[in-house]
């Protein structure tokens, strides 16, 4: 069931009732303690569902990639905790308000914190620039439990009854949310030139996009962003949601960067590639490194 524009959800019969297995599944593991959730879904994950759903061969041939020389033993840790990490946000980002409460009072770190306050005062837009590591959510969580309300950009799925539960489940954690598409993207360019934040994820794949540094290695990136940030005069901030425990921790760091200087949309987009990078290379095991990063 993959994500896709809104203007092509389907709502046929095989969709309801994958739509009630879902929801029946996740409901079972929300009925659980909050504090119970994360473990049991990524330990699931890392033991269960990757093998099955081949991610240790992606994981490995990514980090093959970057890291050549990494010894087996370690390939092995990464595997299981970068699945573990997999698990754990998807419940975690399942469970809304139960996710914004308990991540509510996470420490913010860096010095980018007051620069979104400013801009905030000013009325400027601001968005938000994170990739697949740790939790991506905790920034609009914690954002927004502090009084700056954080939107994002989501892919909407292409079943249509899920779709509609996922959307209300992850607006309990900040709102408001726009569904790529024209109409999405619309509401979102007039939601930042009122002065809105939103958070938005850089580092999958783009076709025809340019390949920029990126672990070492040529990436498409997008450069959507640093040229909304330049069009609209909207700050551009790195920040990033760091379990503090490594991938199989339930506490987080909130981590915000100084936003990136305003010059040309590949100067900017390198910026944001190399701060992401370096949130990597320090906690390899919180990246999603499942991804295909790097398509040949």
């Amino acid at each position: 069931m993959s994500p896709r524009s809104e203007d092509k959800l389907s709502y046929g019969l095989v969709d309801f009732l994958q739509n009630l297995v879902l929801r029946a599944l996740i409901g079972g593991i929300r009925l659980l303690p909050y504090r119970w959730r994360s473990p049991l879904c990524g330990f699931v994950t890392a033991r269960v569902i990757a093998p099955l759903a081949g991610y240790p061969r992606r994981i490995r041939e990514n980090l093959a990639l970057v890291y050549p020389d990494l010894p087996a033993a370690e390939v092995r840790r990464l595997i299981h905790r970068v699945s573990h990490n997999a698990g754990a946000t998807l419940i975690e980002v399942y469970s809304g308000a139960d996710f914004r409460k308990a991540v509510a009072s996470s420490p913010v770190l860096g010095e980018g914190l007051a620069a979104l306050i400013a801009a905030k005062e000013r009325g400027q837009g601001v968005l938000l620039i994170s990739g697949h590591f740790g939790n991506y959510d905790v920034p609009r969580a914690v954002l927004s439990s502090l009084g700056h309300p954080v939107g994002a950009l989501y892919k909407p799925f292409r079943n249509g009854y899920f779709d509609a539960h996922y959307r209300k489940t992850i607006s309990e954690i900040g709102t408001p949310i726009f569904p790529r598409g024209r109409r999405g993207l619309a509401e979102m360019v007039r939601f930042l030139r009122r002065g809105g934040m939103v958070g938005m994820l850089i580092d999958q794949s783009v076709a025809r996009s340019p390949r920029l540094p990126f672990l070492g290695r040529p990436a498409r990136t997008a450069t959507s962003a640093a040229e909304l940030a330049l069009k609209y005069g909207l700050l551009l901030v790195p920040v990033y949601g760091r379990r503090t425990a490594g991938a199989t921790g339930t506490g987080f760091d909130l981590i915000v960067e100084a936003p990136v200087p305003h010059s040309d949309p590949l100067t900017m987009t390198k910026a944001l590639n190399a701060s992401l990078e370096a949130q990597v290379r320090a906690h390899p095991d919180q990246w999603l490194w499942i991804h295909k990063r790097w398509k040949r």
